[in-house]
C-alpha cells in the first residue's frame, strides 16, 4: 500500500491511476522576502519568466580544475562498487552519478558556502536553504545515456514529500557542455505548469530510476503541448558556467555518442520552510544520500546563528 503525506495539503497530485490534467502552479517562482544577493534584477526577472538563468563564468579555470581533480578522486575512491552513492551505467558500468558529494568532499562543501553560490539560492528562494540533494553527473563519451523529459519537483514531491516547488538547482559545468555531447534541454516557461504522471510508484524503484527515468515521466502529449507553446532551449557553455533552474521546469538530455565527456556538479537547494515530509505518492522515503532529511541551514562560519532567513 502506498504511503502518502497526511498532514499537508497536496496541491500537486501525481502518480494517479488514470491520466490527470496539468495543474497551474500555485506558488511563486522567485520568493519574496529574501536577503540581498548577487542576482541582478534583470536576471531574476528572466528566471521568473523562463524558469532558469545561466551564470557565465561562475567559477574560474583554476577552481574548475580543482573540482575535476576531486571528481576523479571520488570516482576512484576505494570501494565505489559497493557504495550505493556511486551509480553506474546499466550496460557499460561507467560511473554515471556520485551522490551526496557535499558530504564526501570538503572542497565541494566549501564551494556551497561561497557567496556566489549560497547567496544566489537564498535570494531566489527568499529564505535560508539546505542541500536536498547533491551529485556529480557524468556523461562519459560514447556510453553516457540521457534522461527523458521530467520535472524534478514531481519526483521530489511524490517520493520525498517536498510540499512546494520552493527549490532551485545549480548545474555547474566541469567540462564544456556542447550541443552534441548530451547537454541539458529545457522547456522555458514549463515551470508554471505542474504535469501529473500516471502510475503507482513501485517499492525501491529509485535504484533503477537513478540510471534511467521510467517512473514519473509525463505523457508525451503534455510534453508536446508545452514544447509547442514555449519552445526548447539547451544549456551549453564552457567549464565554469552554471545553469540555475527551477524545481518544476521540464528538462531532459540525450545520450552522448561523441568521444567528448560531459561532467557537471548538480546541487539542489531547498528552502528550510519547505522541508521534506512523508512521500505524497510513494511507499517509503528514499534514502538520505538521495534526499537529505537534515534541513539545518547552510551558513558560513562568520554568520553564526542569525535566525530564520
Amino acid at each position: 500500500m502506498t504511503t502518502t503525506a497526511t498532514t499537508a495539503t497536496d496541491r500537486y497530485p501525481t502518480r494517479t491511476p488514470r491520466p490527470a490534467a496539468p495543474v497551474p502552479r500555485s506558488h511563486p517562482v522567485v520568493w519574496p522576502g529574501g536577503p540581498p544577493g548577487p542576482v541582478a534584477a534583470a536576471d531574476l526577472a528572466c528566471y521568473d519568466r523562463n524558469g532558469y538563468v545561466v551564470v557565465p563564468g561562475l567559477l574560474t579555470a583554476i577552481e574548475v580544475a580543482a573540482l575535476r581533480d576531486e571528481l576523479a578522486r571520488l570516482a576512484d575512491d576505494p570501494g565505489p562498487d559497493v557504495d550505493p552513492r556511486v551509480v553506474r551505467e546499466k550496460r557499460s558500468g561507467a560511473v554515471r552519478s556520485i551522490f551526496q558529494v557535499h558530504r564526501m568532499s570538503p572542497l565541494i562543501a566549501e564551494l556551497l558556502l561561497d557567496p556566489r553560490v549560497l547567496d544566489r539560492a537564498r535570494q531566489i528562494l527568499g529564505s535560508d536553504v539546505y542541500v536536498h540533494q547533491s551529485r556529480i553527473n557524468c556523461m562519459p563519451g560514447f556510453v553516457g545515456k540521457g534522461f527523458f523529459w521530467h520535472s524534478d519537483f514531481e519526483t521530489w514531491h511524490a517520493e520525498d514529500g517536498l510540499p512546494a516547488p520552493r527549490a532551485v538547482s545549480m548545474s555547474l559545468a566541469l567540462c564544456e557542455n556542447l550541443s552534441y555531447n548530451g547537454g541539458l534541454l529545457l522547456i522555458p516557461g514549463s515551470h508554471r505548469t505542474f504535469v501529473p504522471c500516471t502510475g503507482e510508484t513501485p517499492a525501491d524503484h529509485y535504484r533503477d530510476s537513478l540510471r534511467e527515468q521510467e517512473i514519473g515521466v509525463p505523457a508525451q502529449a503534455d510534453i508536446a503541448r508545452l514544447a509547442e507553446r514555449h519552445g526548447i532551449r539547451q544549456f551549453t557553455g564552457p567549464a565554469g558556467d552554471a545553469l540555475w533552474f527551477d524545481a518544476n521546469i521540464l528538462h531532459g538530455s540525450g545520450s552522448n555518442i561523441t568521444p567528448l565527456p560531459r561532467s557537471n556538479l548538480f546541487v539542489v537547494f531547498n528552502s528550510v520552510d519547505n522541508a521534506a515530509g512523508e512521500p505524497f505518492a510513494a511507499p517509503a522515503r528514499r534514502p538520505e544520500y538521495v534526499a537529505e532529511r537534515d534541513c539545518t541551514p547552510l551558513r558560513r562560519p562568520e554568520e553564526g546563528d542569525r535566525g530564520p532567513g
